[in-house]
């Protein structure tokens, strides 16, 4: 016999203007067994936003007794519960309770959806003017200032662009420890309130917003970093132009494809590599 048990759904919610709300979280608000809510008063002002009424039972699910909580959730799911999950703002799980949940419900063979909604990653990246091809997304850095430099240089020559959370009272700290870590020049914005009155994208390098920071900024913030610029190929002398020459012919590669695959690596012209071989043989013979 096939056991039947519930589904754990994930809703992202606004993470500014109310307007933007998916249109299937009122009625996954209005349906679910159960809403756990990150912050009880924020899921009762989201549902008068909405014009909504939850029917279910409604119990808080934050940092503090996510570790508690999951396991009473769980079981409500095993016995065949629909239970939303839903945060301040954003989508749950990431940078936000739900997680504990998600790995809980999966281990348990429970279905788990979502209810796609604004993201303050995605939304940033795409404001900000920095490449969006490849990215990875940072969350909070520590906030102790040794930590801090320290996770930045682990990241130091990472090509993707970076996304950060931050708070507003330590931006000015972590926008002079990317300058220090990254360069001064390292393009990045600075992304506040996003979707909200306020709204505001600061773009410059990171040395100049982090003499902006200084006067105190307020709000939600996201911070976007330039991915780290390639590396210009090490300069080699003719020698050891020579030798990679010859390690490739004697591997089997004819020397006009070794000469042509060395001259790639170190990004020089074919003539020099070809030159230097020369040379070599010349003084050999010689």
């Amino acid at each position: 016999m096939t056991l039947v048990t519930g589904t754990l759904v994930l809703a992202g919610t606004p993470i500014g203007d109310i307007a933007d709300a998916p249109p299937r979280l009122a009625a996954e608000l209005e349906t679910a067994d159960i809403v756990a809510a990150e912050d009880t008063r924020r899921l009762r002002g989201l549902t008068r936003a909405l014009g909504v009424h939850t029917s279910g039972r409604v119990v808080s699910y934050f940092e503090g007794n996510e570790s508690a909580r999951t396991p009473e959730l769980v079981e409500a799911l095993v016995g065949g519960a629909r239970v939303l999950l839903v945060t301040d703002a954003g989508m749950p799980s990431v940078s936000d309770p739900g997680y504990r949940l998600v790995a809980a419900a999966v281990e348990q063979d429970i279905k788990v959806t979502a209810v796609p909604g604004p993201s303050a990653v995605l939304t940033a990246l795409a404001l900000s003017g920095l490449p969006v091809d490849r990215f990875c997304f940072e969350g909070f850095l520590p906030r102790k200032a040794g930590e801090r430099l320290g996770r930045l240089r682990e990241v130091a020559d990472e090509r993707r662009t970076l996304v950060y959370f931050e708070a507003p009272h330590r931006l000015d700290d972590t926008l002079a420890a990317m300058a220090e870590v990254f360069g001064a020049d390292r393009r990045a914005a600075v992304c506040r309130e996003l979707t909200k009155t306020y709204e505001e994208v600061r773009r410059g390098g990171l040395g100049e917003l982090a003499e902006w920071a200084k006067d105190g900024v307020r709000g939600e913030i996201t911070v976007v970093v330039e991915g780290a610029p390639e590396a210009a190929p090490a300069e080699l002398d003719a020698e050891e132009l020579v030798r990679r020459v010859r390690v490739r012919e004697e591997a089997g590669e004819r020397r006009k494809e070794a000469i042509a695959a060395v001259a790639a690596e170190a990004g020089l012209p074919k003539r020099e590599v070809f030159d230097a071989v020369v040379a070599a043989k010349n003084a050999e013979r010689g």
